[in-house]
């Protein structure tokens, strides 16, 4: 190599030199290279605290909106027209308030007939016992008298033809007495069975006016003004009893034994947004087809809910506070769940036993204590003993 080219390589390597390190001879820049701290050289890591927080186990839902309880309400008489109809879907009733009302002439016409054979039988009634009343006072009169002719028999002021009127007599008086008996009991018979048509027609009566037998929301009408009652199977007005509506929802069968009524549930409803509510009853059974159950939960009242709205969301089966990491801390393999704890730049990886993941982070039940740090992000190309940076 000549002297010229040693030159021209001499200058090329200490313009690079000034370039890399501005400020610095050329001796203090190379000198300063092969010195590097060696801890820029570990990896950057990231730490999150192992803390107690919040955490919440939910199971998903799903369904339609049905009436809890719902009320068919239909017409007691038939072959009579609806006169009025006083509601209609969407009213809210209370026990008592009239629907509709029917055509009654006749069934009041029936109603004054039953309650006159029921006084006719009340008349004859009391006459039955005027004739046992009667019926008894001969009877009496002629005991008597049969007594007076024994005596006078016996003292030979009276002959024998006397006392056979008078035992005749007696005899007769108590015949008497037993028909009149018997006349009142019949009375009395016929006389219930005057009341029992009586307060049937009033039955009749009352049904020609269709009443709500409970408090709710009219959510079905099929009565028209001239229609015959009792002509169709359905009813002429539906009810939700109480204006309670709530979630037929179906449930995944492996978070089953996991519910119990009463747990919280957050519902999102079609068109009207979130409701709360409570789960009422567990599913029982589960579908051998679907592998679903069938639950139902419970919703605040909204004056939104309609019956057949369709409907997703969860219901909270638990809700703690527990020790916490972020749910990327955790290492899970064949070989079980770990975390990578540093302390003072160094990684200890530790075996644990994890529950719940709620918002991002896992519930962590053994081999954590608060305050720890953790490698937000773990790799697995960390092992025991590995120095880190740790990211401020």
């Amino acid at each position: 190599m000549t002297a010229t080219c040693r030159i021209t390589r001499v200058v090329t390597m200490t313009l690079a030199l000034t370039i890399c390190l501005p400020g610095l001879a050329p001796a203090q820049t190379a000198a300063a290279t092969e010195q590097a701290p060696p801890s820029l050289e570990l990896p950057l890591v990231t730490l999150a605290t192992v803390e107690r927080t919040p955490i919440e186990a939910r199971v998903p839902v799903s369904g339609s909106l049905v009436a809890r309880k719902e009320v068919q309400i239909h017409a007691n008489v038939t072959g009579y027209d609806i006169k009025g109809i006083l509601v209609d879907v969407g009213d809210r009733v209370k026990q008592g308030d009239l629907l509709a009302f029917l055509s009654d002439d006749v069934l009041a016409a029936q109603f004054e007939q039953a309650t006159g054979e029921y006084r006719r039988a009340e008349a004859a009634v009391r006459q039955a016992e005027s004739q046992i009343d009667s019926a008894v006072a001969t009877l009496t009169e002629a005991a008597s008298a049969l007594e007076r002719t024994r005596s006078l028999r016996k003292s030979g002021n009276a002959s024998q033809a006397v006392l056979d009127q008078a035992v005749a007599a007696e005899a007769s008086a108590q015949a008497g007495s037993a028909v009149a008996s018997s006349g009142l009991r019949v009375a009395q018979a016929s006389l219930m069975q005057a009341d029992a048509a009586r307060r049937l027609a009033q039955l009749n009566l009352d049904y020609a006016r269709i009443i709500t037998p409970v408090d709710g929301v009219v959510v079905g009408r099929t009565a028209e003004l001239g229609a015959i009652s009792g002509t169709g199977d359905k009813p002429l007005f539906t009810v939700i009893a109480g204006g309670e509506i709530e979630l037929d929802a179906d449930v995944i069968e492996t978070a089953l034994t996991s519910l119990k009524p009463g747990d919280l549930a957050e519902i999102e409803v079609a068109g009207v947004g979130l409701v709360t509510g409570s789960l009422r009853l567990a599913p029982a059974s589960v579908d051998p087809l679907t592998r679903l159950g069938q639950a139902r939960v419970s919703l605040t009242a909204d004056p939104g809910l309609r019956v057949g709205l369709f409907a997703q969301g969860w219901i909270i089966t638990d809700k703690r506070e527990a020790l916490t990491v972020p749910t990327a801390a955790i290492l899970a393999d064949a070989s079980g769940e770990r975390v990578q704890v540093v302390r003072d730049g160094q990684v200890e990886t530790r075996e644990i036993r994890a529950g719940l993941i709620w918002q991002g982070r896992r519930e962590v039940l053994e081999g954590l204590e608060p305050g720890e740090q953790v490698i937000a992000r773990a790799g697995a190309f960390f092992a025991d003993g590995d120095r880190v940076r740790v990211a401020p």
